[in-house]
């Protein structure tokens, strides 16, 4: 069976942007690099690297999809680590809407702004199973510069208050010959 519509993570190749995913066209693409997490319940700092990946398909919504990998002080992978899948609707002014499941049961509804470069959006909701993990809220800072993708990721979880988690620096995926 044929597969006649395709998501693309290439703003330039078919299917067309849609027009309202126009605010966000610079963040379409692969990302790969490094970052740092913490968080005041953990006993120390971790490193870690990480792939996002930000595609469409021509209709008024993104396709999300993060990973990451535990890394040593080598950078050497030790262990799978976070993992996040969800969609992302922007509106015409900028208005942005996403919804981020996780694999330990967590799923996040978020809104905010999509403004030149940068993307900043809280959560409206979260909701958990019953094993899951307590998490009450995040929020969430994308910026692109210079051809690069950072971010910040808090978290308020586990009783804690809103507090930074999460920070990496992304570079654009080389393309493989």
């Amino acid at each position: 069976m044929s597969r006649p519509f395709r998501d693309t993570h290439d703003a330039h190749s078919t299917p067309a942007l849609h027009p309202w995913l126009l605010p966000v066209e610079a963040f379409l693409g692969v990302w790969r690099g490094r970052g740092r997490g913490a968080y005041p319940t953990l006993t120390e700092e971790f490193a870690y690297e990480q792939e996002i990946t930000v595609s469409h398909d021509g209709r008024p919504f993104l396709h999300y999809e993060a990973r990451a990998w535990l890394i040593d002080e080598d950078g050497t992978p030790l262990r799978p680590s976070g993992r996040e899948s969800g969609w992302i609707r922007v509106a015409p002014n900028g208005y942005l809407e996403a919804l981020l499941s996780h694999p330990t049961g967590i799923c996040e509804n978020y809104t905010g702004q999509v403004t030149h470069t940068v993307i900043e959006m809280a959560t409206t909701e979260v909701i958990r199973t019953p094993l899951a993990k307590e998490v009450t809220a995040g929020r969430r800072r994308y910026v692109l510069d210079d051809g690069f993708l950072s971010y910040e990721h808090d978290i308020a979880a586990v009783g804690q208050p809103l507090t930074p988690h999460l920070s990496a620096r992304l570079g654009p995926d080389e393309p493989r010959v």
